[in-house]
């Protein structure tokens, strides 16, 4: 049996792009409804000469012999082998599991409609019985993918211990972000109880408003898309001139968006196209792709704003950068801030105001709806962190199960999430954890922009500038280290509590 040549760093980062580019290629033709079946697999064999045992033990041990920014740029590598190694072993299970989602129908109202369907659909039905009588169908059938689901996640966190030497998923998890997942929780669990009592007020007024008198004292969770898109203002917020606003929005900023041939914008609706906006950095700077699937609503717009955030980021990096500063990263905060400071615009009433010719009194209580959701996407995070906390502690001796996901949740948000969604809902690697360090970061950021630009930082080519040189150093820079280029502490989340409270 032949044993795999092992590279040196520079040959492994070399092919290691090409293996990259591929993957995500094949990633970005399935999600956006290109393609209706996954091939991953194909792709993991063909470079399967990349990643073994011994490549892994290789880096690991140029890594310990390294200091300063190449010992980081080691890690990086080293943590992507064992990333790969893992893929390796379990991308058929992978593709098999894709490929059944993909193929899963459900029934509603005597139409059979994929599942992906169903579930964006959730966000456009107007009447609260129907979207609660779909969200029940679809959250049924993808509850029955669950048992797969957590053989999956079980074999892969199985392989992710004993390729890193940490047993433990939290640990492991603390040591690839260098931060306390556990510090941050208990951190961000006191700013969801300062700011409780005004997130009541709001909720209670934007229940009101976006579900009617007729609504669950506690409504489920199948509501959540339906009024993340405001769709009672859908007529302000329409869907056709979503994209030419924000384009315009961001070229107050200082980026032509749509002169950018380095990144594609993808906008179309397909049956089978994810209805969750992403990017896709196939290779930064030079191919980056920007997807969204507008159905009307302030969301598309939000949306938009937020991934044009990460598409700006990944299509500013110097390209003079190795891989491992252009694309990989310990954890995705960094990337995170930006799609947050970009999404933040669409919180201002003034930009309510000169988009949508609102009275500013109409564009300041539209902008306080956009604050209520933040303030509930940011209680959900901040509870989901504290369930999958949780998780992982008890991992070991219970195999993993759903208890706290749908107490914490429902307490946080006032909305009840089954437990059934409690694998659904899980991204890997703690990804909770990095959108609630971004919450932070970009609250942080915003005030330092009012301070040093002023309050109409949001339409100032000076915050354009201000980015542009942050998006030049790539994926180098830790969120942490954002937070002391700007003065503030780590853990300092005063501007965002005084955000959340609106």
């Amino acid at each position: 049996m032949s044993v795999a040549a092992v590279r040196t760093p520079a040959e492994f980062e070399s092919r290691l792009g090409s293996y990259l580019f591929e993957r995500s290629e094949e990633h970005r033709a399935v999600r956006v409804g290109e393609k209706e079946t996954s091939e991953q697999a194909e792709i993991v064999h063909r470079y399967a000469d990349l990643f073994s045992r011994e490549q892994l033990e290789s880096l690991r041990e140029a890594e310990n012999g390294a200091t300063g920014d190449e010992r980081e740029l080691l890690a990086r590598l080293r943590m992507t082998c064992e990333g790969g190694l893992i893929s390796a072993e379990l991308v058929e299970r992978d593709d098999e599991f894709e490929n059944r989602l993909l193929a899963e129908r459900v029934t509603f109202k005597g139409e059979e409609m994929p599942l992906r369907n169903a579930q964006a659909m959730t966000a456009v039905l107007p009447d609260y019985a129907d979207r609660e009588e779909l969200g029940k169908i679809q959250a049924l059938a993808s509850a029955t993918f669950n048992d797969e689901r957590l053989e999956l996640l079980s074999l892969g966190e199985e392989l992710a211990a004993d390729l890193s030497g940490i047993a433990d998923a939290i640990e492991r998890n603390e040591d690839e972000k260098g931060i306390s997942l556990r510090e941050l929780s208990r951190t961000l669990e006191a700013a969801s109880k300062a700011s409780a009592e005004t997130y009541a007020v709001l909720r209670e007024r934007w229940f009101e408003k976006l579900l009617g008198p007729d609504r669950a004292a506690v409504p489920s969770s199948f509501h959540t898309a339906y009024m993340r898109r405001l769709s009672p203002l859908e007529a302000t917020y329409t869907k056709d001139k979503a994209t030419e606003i924000c384009l315009a929005t961001v070229s107050n900023l200082g980026f032509d968006l749509a002169a950018a041939t380095n990144i594609k914008l993808d906008l179309d609706d397909r049956p089978q196209k994810s209805p969750r906006a992403c990017v896709i950095a196939s290779d930064p700077p030079n191919v980056v792709h920007l997807i969204t699937r507008a159905q009307g609503g302030i969301h598309d717009y939000a949306a938009f704003l937020h991934e044009a955030g990460h598409a700006l980021h990944y299509g500013g990096v110097d390209p003079s950068l190795p891989l491992p500063f252009r694309r990989l990263s310990r954890d995705h905060a960094l990337t995170e801030i930006y799609s947050y400071i970009f999404e933040a615009v669409s919180r201002e009433p003034g930009w309510h105001a000169e988009y949508f010719g609102l009275s500013d009194s109409q564009a300041e209580e539209n902008a306080q709806a956009t604050t209520f959701l933040e303030a509930l996407l940011f209680r959900r995070y901040e509870a989901k962190l504290r369930y999958e906390l949780g998780f992982w502690k008890r991992f070991a001796d219970d195999g993993g199960t759903s208890q706290g996901y749908e107490e914490f949740l429902t307490e946080a948000t006032g909305i009840r999430y089954s437990a059934d969604n409690y694998l659904s809902d899980m991204d890997a690697g703690f990804y909770s954890a990095d959108y609630l360090r971004a919450w932070i970061r970009c609250a942080q950021l915003r005030r330092h922009l009012i301070e040093t630009i002023g309050e109409e930082w949001w339409r100032s080519k000076e915050t354009g500038e201000l980015l542009r040189g942050l998006f030049w150093e790539g994926t180098k820079p830790s969120s942490e280290e954002i937070a002391a280029r700007i003065g503030f502490a780590p853990l300092d989340t005063a501007p965002l509590v005084a955000e959340i409270a609106g």
